[in-house]
């Protein structure tokens, strides 16, 4: 009612998208789009609707980053990290030996570092395949040179980990360098002394989240960037992080496995490095897909699992219930296990809880405090549990295989065996086949290339599936053709006018400036 009611009062757009553009790329005019994404009058008319906006997302992100590499292209840089011994020294005395695969990261990382121009690297690496420890390595190159360095993550719980972490390996090994927190739930007065550190660089390591890159934070000779989980953070926000100091390196690192040939196009300002093999340490998760009638051996298991001291989470698609859809729900789920697994403490977790809430529930399972945690896809990033042992995930069938993926990773962190239960809330023989390529496999880039081959069909708009890039509707699986149109699409309009100078593209420069705006508008600042 609200959406027919905005639709008849708005004034009609003046499409954007030059003409040769959308005849070329049978993409439907902008104002019919919007209308018909909401009232369609058959599925055909909702594809062609959702089409140009899923093109309109993709060009414009596409747009945002090829400005971003032309602005970067082989500037040289302030920052020559040509002494690495400390570096070295460290890597040496590691108690574990890195693996070939992230030995070649390592050397890549450290190259450009040297090179004399500014690094714009990616790190692609699958869940726990150790890309923390290339990052603090890299920063500590970067530290001995006399400059600064900053890793900023998505949540707080995860810099506070690292930054205990790298704190306490630097003390073990003797590595003279002053590491400082910055996140957004510090006190006033603490993130006082923390930015005066910072400015006066008694702080050589700055670990955060997006507080990092708040005004009020001034750097003194930042030298590198590196940015954990990539994909939640925008190009403006990567544009943002280098304008703090003077084009400093960057490195960003994601544990999305996103098939190289989707990766070259949504990265196209980047340089990309794959870590593609586990530590030597690693037990492979042990993997089951089974019904629901399986689910009162899978709580006697997770039971069990706690008595030896171990946690686990529980996965629902669904904060609460919903009329007309058949799926758990993290509320009730709860309540559920709370009388199924009585004396074990059961909590829930998921995103319209305030931050401060959040946080809370996080430090508490990280801690151990709480054994069983019910949670929504937001623990997909974000904490490192290396005592959880069993991840099972109600309705797998509601996510796709690269977000099962990664919630995958939440477990299998530690010394203990780790398990991955998948409860399959319906019977249908396409949905099986899906989730045995998980059953089969723990190899992420795998189950990217063949997420990609299944992708053709799926529900049109239902769950967003992939669990990467915040786009609203585009999914880069699902939508990989329109991807590469429209990776082919802005390559041609920046060559033949890079500046949007020409009069039929005076309103795509309009409207390019305010999708910029926006993203630094929806990241907070």
């Amino acid at each position: 009612s609200a959406v027919e009611q905005a639709l008849a009062i708005r004034t009609l757009e003046r499409d954007y998208l030059p003409a040769s553009l959308r005849i070329a790329n049978e993409l439907a005019e902008y104002n019919f789009a919007i209308e018909h994404i909401h009232f369609p009058a058959d599925k055909e008319d909702l594809t062609f609707a959702r089409k140009r906006l899923v093109y309109d997302e993709f060009f414009f992100f596409l747009l945002a980053v090829r400005r971003l590499k032309d602005k970067r292209q082989d500037v040289q840089s302030l920052f020559s990290v040509k002494k690495q011994d400390e570096c070295r020294r460290l890597l040496n005395e590691l108690p574990y030996k890195l693996t070939d695969a992230q030995m070649r990261t390592l050397e890549e990382v450290l190259k450009d570092l040297r090179s004399g121009s500014v690094m714009n690297r990616l790190i692609q690496g699958d869940v726990g395949s150790g890309k923390t420890i290339i990052a603090v390595l890299a920063l500590l190159a970067v530290c001995e040179n006399g400059y600064q360095g900053a890793l900023m993550v998505p949540t707080e719980v995860l810099a506070r980990q690292h930054f205990e972490s790298v704190t306490e390996l630097f003390e073990k090994h003797g590595v003279d360098k002053n590491v400082v927190l910055i996140t957004g739930s510090m006190t006033a007065k603490e993130k006082r002394i923390a930015y005066g550190k910072i400015a006066s660089h008694e702080a050589d390591m700055i670990i955060g989240t997006h507080a990092l890159i708040q005004e009020k934070v001034v750097y003194d000779n930042l030298a590198l960037v590196i940015t954990d989980e990539q994909h939640r953070f925008g190009v403006a926000q990567r544009e943002m992080f280098g304008n703090k100091g003077q084009m400093p390196h960057v490195l960003v690192m994601s544990a999305t496995p996103i098939p190289r040939t989707l990766a070259i196009i949504l990265y196209g300002d980047l340089d990309i490095s794959v870590i593609d093999e586990l530590p030597a340490n690693r037990l492979p998760i042990k993997n089951c897909v089974v019904d629901k009638s399986y689910r009162p051996r899978a709580y006697r298991f997770i039971e069990n699992e706690v008595k030896n001291g171990r946690q686990a989470y529980v996965i629902c698609p669904m904060v609460e219930e919903s009329e007309g859809l058949e799926a758990e729900n993290v509320t009730d789920y709860t309540q559920l296990l709370k009388k199924e697994l009585p004396g074990i403490t059961v909590e829930m977790l998921h995103g319209q809880m305030k931050a401060a809430q959040k946080n809370e529930i996080m430090e508490r399972f990280a801690s151990g405090e709480i054994q069983v945690l019910v949670s929504t896809t937001v623990v997909e990033v974000g904490v490192n549990v290396p005592n959880a042992t069993v991840m099972m995930v109600e309705n797998a069938e509601r996510f796709g295989l690269a977000q099962l993926h990664q919630l995958r990773g939440r477990v299998g962190r530690g010394e203990h065996q780790s398990y991955c239960i998948f409860i399959r809330g319906n019977k249908d023989q396409e949905t099986a086949k899906r989730l045995e390529i998980l059953n089969h496999s723990n190899d992420g880039f795998y189950i990217a290339s063949e997420d990609l081959k299944l992708r053709g069909s799926g529900d049109l708009l239902g769950t967003r599936q992939s669990g990467d890039m915040e786009f609203r509707m585009a999914d880069i699986f699902r939508d990989a053709d329109i991807l590469q149109k429209a990776s082919e699409a802005a390559s041609e309009l920046l060559a033949d006018d890079p500046y949007f100078e020409k009069p039929e593209h005076e309103l795509l420069k309009k409207v390019m400036k305010s999708y910029l705006d926006l993203e630094n508008h929806d990241i907070g600042l």
